[in-house]
């Protein structure tokens, strides 16, 4: 016996969008259809939703809706964005996704426009702008450090402050700086590197050499905050849970008038070492809960925005950490599906 067919029209009179959502040989529709268990197709002006399950036509129709919302602010949407509005609005059908299309935060140095890409990074941003103090939590590929950047980038652009300060605690995985081959600069470049990266992209190379050697830019090791005070700065501390409770502490106690200050970090990949070396970013996120003008943001698998398969490594070690702290558990079969 057939399974019977159910069917949705969707008028959506709008033939750049359709354009979009099939183009590049319809890999974005394709991911709603597996995902879904439905089939879309066109019809003159509107769009066909066909499948057995009413929850998964409803779900589908929704997330085109939402997509439609994204493009008409963004004049564009991408195989993650489509992913991930199927994966959020499954878990809530009243969810407004349609947000991640607002504002453009910054253009990189080749004019690509820089937005946030979950519900997570955008409260985020929103947070960096609404208080001085912005501590973010969250596993690798979030966009941390690099919306982090783009803020900066935006602030200083905008005339908001005269300097980006981008650092790092400078000994990670056990090793000491004193031990490392090379003069300081040697030293240091390897942990700084990732920071480099993203404000290279911002700037361009020229006007990125050019901010470092007026001294508007500057990118160093923790240590070279300790005694001084900054003012009218944007200051990024990447890395943060490998500083320790007193350093922390050192840091967070350095910003000045017309600064704004976010600290980033992954507490699951901590390198701390030695006795009595808890976490600076666990105790701060922690003790500084509530206080005003300090906001603690917890981005989580939803949002990471790298390749997919490092959403399925993060759960997979999730579940390993667990397993091996607590009982056994059963890796989940939505996890092993994937």
């Amino acid at each position: 016996m057939e399974a019977h067919l159910l069917e949705k029209l969707i008028d959506v009179k709008d033939a750049d969008f359709e354009r979009e959502l099939f183009g590049d040989f319809d890999k974005k529709v394709k991911i709603i259809e597996e995902k879904l268990k439905v089939t879309i197709t066109q019809r003159n002006s509107a769009l066909v939703l066909m499948g057995e399950n009413e929850e998964n036509l409803k779900l589908a129709e929704n997330t085109i809706e939402q997509l439609f919302n994204i493009y008409k602010k963004s004049c564009s949407i991408d195989e993650h964005t489509v992913k991930y509005c199927i994966d959020v609005i499954s878990d809530d059908i009243s969810c407004d996704v349609c947000k991640l299309g607002d504002d453009i935060i910054t253009l990189t140095a080749k004019g690509n426009a820089v937005r946030a890409k979950t519900l997570g990074q955008k409260k985020y941003i929103n947070d960096i702008e609404s208080n001085d103090v912005t501590i973010c939590i969250g596993p690798a590929g979030t966009g941390k450090t690099y919306l982090a950047v783009a803020m900066a980038v935006k602030a200083f652009k905008e005339g908001m402050v005269n300097r980006i300060i981008l650092t790092r605690p400078a000994v990670e995985a056990g090793e000491s700086l004193g031990f490392l081959p090379g003069d300081l600069k040697d030293k240091v470049d390897p942990y700084l590197r990732p920071l480099y990266d993203a404000l290279f992209e911002m700037f361009g190379a020229e006007k990125f050499e050019k901010h470092l050697e007026m001294g508007t830019i500057e990118v160093a090791p923790l240590a070279f905050m300790r005694g001084r005070t900054l003012d009218n700065s944007f200051i990024i501390l990447d890395e943060a849970q490998n500083t320790t409770k007193e350093q922390m502490k050192m840091f967070l106690t350095r910003f000045g008038y017309g600064s704004k200050v976010v600290v980033t970090g992954d507490i699951t990949q901590i390198d701390l070492v030695g006795e009595n070396k808890k976490s600076g970013l666990i105790h701060a996120s922690s003790i500084l809960k509530g206080v005003k003008g300090i906001a603690i943001d917890q981005l989580t698998m939803k949002d990471v925005v790298r390749h997919e398969l490092v959403q399925r490594i993060i759960e997979r070690y999730d579940f390993y950490e667990k397993a091996t702290t607590k009982k056994p558990i059963s890796v989940p079969k939505k996890v092993l599906k994937k």
